[in-house]
């Protein structure tokens, strides 16, 4: 056989992912934060991108004016009823002063507690060894034998060493500091309360009496297990008491803290920003990019006059194009989020009149048929971007959802069956809680029929318990 060779042309188009186009695809997937560490690593690196001082930049206000109508008003005026200003902050309206003191940490409260001890300096670096462990609820999450294991064997510590350093921690505030368990926790509390007077609810100068006490610390050491599952005859049994003294022991629990480093928790305050603000304008709910999240860049006019007037190194060229290239992915960023969300918007006007309740189903495929854009450039668009709404921060992905076909022909969302399940709950009789198939039952006399596992999948994602442990949790609670 002899094997022929030939030449064939062939045309055909192929989408080239240039360098621009790359940065401009990774800068939509980010959220503000990492969008602003971005930014702020570029301006480190490149001498000629810089920030501008002021928000109202041509570029910027043609954001909002390409995608939106009354490109007139003023940003300032804008934002003003939800809180942002749009202006620049002075130097001397800085949050956090120079001279402003530093918030205490645990560890710096724990650490000056120790330092008002007789302890030995060896007692004392075995506390602040300990310290240093604890985790963000103040429990010491790792075991003293794996703690005793990483010292150095020339320092001879001993188990018995590391115990008494431990007990010592423990004595410090706030109450329950250094527990290794929940139990340990609440035990640690209860006898602090103890030995400071713990007073009976209700005031009248009356303490709790031994056998109170005594109860909510067994329960605290052997059946915190048995009291959440609020099968209260097996507890009384367990236990030998009344049900009056169970129910003042368990109200006595309920007063301890089970987070001893809840004051200090650096995650407390967590705070998310908005990428845009929809409000009503006229009859209308109108997005708007948020001032305060779109970095305000530019080429320094200096550096860049310079390299007009002369032949400039190709290294500077190439820092100058860079600078535009980021300047330009940055701002094609907020037009397709703010283009993506308008879109969402006009679909989900009854959402901002009526809340959740009213949430319609929508697809990615439906936003981006819309608009000509791929669902993945959709799917970017609103991962990990928040929206300001009369109904509070929302993410833009919580206004998708498959639709659920009701008895009459039209459509509702899951997100709104959800919200159905969670009033229907609030509203039921603590002693007879709904069961999934009674709240499918109830959803069919409003038209949404769906099966008793869509409803226990409904429920659970919306963080609800199931019926029985409602009717426990019910039954435990203090009358």
């Amino acid at each position: 056989m002899q094997s022929r060779q030939s030449l064939e042309l062939r045309q055909h188009q192929q989408l080239a992912l240039t360098p621009q186009l790359q940065q401009s695809i990774r800068f939509l997937q980010l959220s503000a934060h990492e969008l602003e560490l971005e930014v702020a690593q570029a301006l480190l690196e490149n001498p000629l991108l810089e920030r501008q001082e002021e928000y109202g930049s041509v570029e910027q206000d043609t954001i909002a004016g390409d995608a939106i109508a009354d490109e007139h008003q003023d940003q300032d005026d804008r934002w003003t009823d939800l809180g942002y200003s749009g202006r620049p902050a002075n130097a001397d309206d800085e949050p956090t002063r120079p001279e402003a003191a530093l918030a205490e940490t645990l560890q710096d409260h724990l650490l000056e507690q120790l330092r008002l001890t007789r302890a030995q300096p060896r007692d004392c670096a075995l506390v602040a060894l300990l310290v240093g462990e604890l985790d963000e609820n103040g429990y010491l999450p790792v075991p003293l034998q794996e703690i005793l294991a990483t010292l150095p064997p020339e320092l001879d510590v001993g188990m018995d060493e590391l115990q008494t350093a431990l007990r010592l921690l423990q004595s410090f505030d706030p109450p329950g500091v250094g527990a290794t368990s929940l139990s340990e926790c609440l035990c640690l509390q209860l006898d602090s309360a103890r030995a400071g007077g713990l007073r009976s609810e209700g005031g009248a100068g009356k303490e709790v009496d031994d056998e109170v006490w005594s109860c909510a610390r067994e329960i605290a050491r052997h059946h915190l297990g048995l009291l959440a599952t609020g099968n209260l005859k097996r507890l009384r049994e367990a236990l030998g008491c009344g049900e009056q003294t169970l129910r003042a022991a368990h109200n006595l629990l309920l007063k301890m803290e089970p987070k001893p480093a809840r004051d200090w928790a650096d995650s407390m305050a967590d705070y998310i920003t908005p990428d845009v603000l929809v409000r009503r304008v006229g009859k209308r709910w109108v997005a708007r990019v948020n001032p305060s999240v779109m970095p305000k860049l530019g080429v320094n006019a200096l550096y860049e006059g310079m390299l007009d007037k002369a032949t400039g190194s190709p290294e500077l060229l190439a820092q100058l194009q860079l600078a535009h290239g980021l300047i330009k992915s940055v701002h094609q960023r907020f037009v397709t989020i703010l283009r993506v969300t308008q879109a969402i918007v006009d679909r989900q006007q009854a959402f901002f009149e009526h809340g959740m309740g009213a949430l319609r189903p929508l697809l990615l495929r439906d936003i981006a048929q819309e608009l000509e854009l791929h669902e993945s450039t959709v799917s970017r668009a609103t991962k990990l971007k928040y929206a300001q709404t009369p109904w509070g921060v929302i993410e833009l992905k919580r206004f998708f959802g498959t639709a659920l076909q009701t008895d009459d022909g039209a459509s509702t969302s899951a997100a709104a069956v959800r919200v159905l399940i969670s009033k229907m709950v609030e509203e039921e009789s603590p002693k007879k809680p709904l069961s999934d198939s009674q709240i499918a039952a109830r959803l069919a006399e409003q038209g949404v029929v769906i099966a008793r596992r869509t409803v226990a999948k409904y429920r659970e994602a919306a963080g609800i318990e199931p019926a029985i442990l409602r009717k426990a949790r019910a039954a435990i609670e203090p009358r």
